[in-house]
């Protein structure tokens, strides 16, 4: 979807980087994330103060290869005193619906430290004086609902706010949690660049992130981050400058999702086969308005007493979706992408519309 934006964008949002230009592995040898480029943590602090959807002042920055790589250097960090001190490893939790990506994660390095405990944080019990990390995505993936950490005082939260842009949700509060994870994909839509970053309170747990990012990938792409700077900078330019015609990247995406959303309710309604997950609506401060949410995704459920696995029924109509089971959810349900080109989605909701 976001392809049309830069599209429009043109040569400003282009970026030459010459052949001598960050070869070193170090950024600043000195500095606590020490493959950082200061221009990127620069954009990406100025892009939070624009919005308001992020505290930054008092935050460490850690850079990740995407917020996969911040995810999983996030859950050493806070399960590095347990397994030091040889307990067993820290239970990772996050209600169902969750992030699909979440258990695979989590256990694919078969570590120590952490292990996959379930889909189901509100009912996870732990040991007397046990520790446990919640994943908070909030907004949610797949259903875009806004999420809290359970009332548990044992609970390690690590908060994922990659969808916490006035595109998708309106922006009630200025973010300040003890770990809190971004993504320039969701952003921008620029995917292919793998670039996340962290902002996180404590210190310590941010070097022993960088350690893990360090043991991991020896650092982040130079090339990645000068790229996102430069993005970001178009992105941050376009609505401190008062020029007419410059594109604005979260006007863009607000408009194109509202229409999305419009017209896929309108199929939903068309079938009589299918319901939508509610939305919220609230007082968005970076537009100064009442918004609707638009999420990325739409949680899609199948209404027909026939059916029991909505992605299979779905697949025999070609449309592919990703099942609720995935997400520890519903078979009866799916997750349908909301971001892919115009040609595709109007193709989507055709499909959907006739189905009866």
């Amino acid at each position: 979807m976001y392809e049309a934006f830069w599209r429009s964008v043109g040569e400003r949002a282009a970026t030459v980087i010459p052949g001598w230009q960050a070869m070193s592995y170090f950024s600043d040898a000195g500095a606590l994330c020490w493959f950082l480029e200061p221009a990127f943590e620069r954009e990406a602090r100025r892009l939070h103060r624009l919005v308001g959807n992020a505290a930054v002042d008092g935050y460490h920055f850690v850079v990740g290869n995407g917020a996969t790589q911040l995810f999983q250097a996030a859950m050493y960090a806070l399960s590095y005193d347990a397994a030091a001190a040889g307990d067993k490893p820290v239970p990772v939790v996050s209600p169902a619906p969750y992030y699909s990506s979440y258990p695979p994660q989590t256990d694919l390095q078969l570590s120590g430290h952490f292990r996959w405990a379930g889909g189901d944080a509100t009912a996870f019990t732990a040991g007397a004086g046990d520790e446990y990390i919640e994943l908070v995505c909030s907004p949610n993936n797949p259903d875009g609902a806004v999420r809290e950490t359970s009332s548990s005082g044992n609970s390690k939260p690590i908060h994922d706010l990659v969808y916490y842009w006035p595109q998708y949700t309106p922006i009630t509060e200025r973010a300040a949690h003890d770990i809190m994870l971004f993504t320039l994909s969701k952003i921008t839509g620029h995917a292919g660049t793998r670039l996340g970053w962290a902002l996180v309170k404590d210190r310590e747990v941010a070097r022993k992130m960088v350690y893990f990012v360090d043991r991991s990938s020896i650092g982040v792409s130079k090339d990645s981050q000068l790229r996102a700077a430069n993005i970001l900078a178009v992105v941050s330019d376009a609505y401190y400058d008062e020029l007419r015609g410059v594109p604005r990247l979260f006007d863009f995406a607000r408009r194109r999702m509202a229409e999305r959303w419009q017209a896929l309710r309108a199929a939903v309604a068309a079938s009589g086969a299918f319901s939508l997950q509610e939305v919220a609506s609230g007082y968005c401060n970076f537009t100064n308005q009442i918004v609707t949410a638009c999420p990325a995704f739409a949680w899609l459920r199948c209404e027909k007493d026939d059916v029991e696995d909505c992605a299979a029924f779905l697949a025999g109509h070609k449309i592919v979706a990703r099942g609720g089971e995935q997400f520890g959810g519903d078979a009866r349900c799916v997750r349908v992408n909301m971001l892919d080109r115009d040609q595709v989605f109007d193709m989507l909701v055709q499909r959907i519309a006739a189905i009866n």
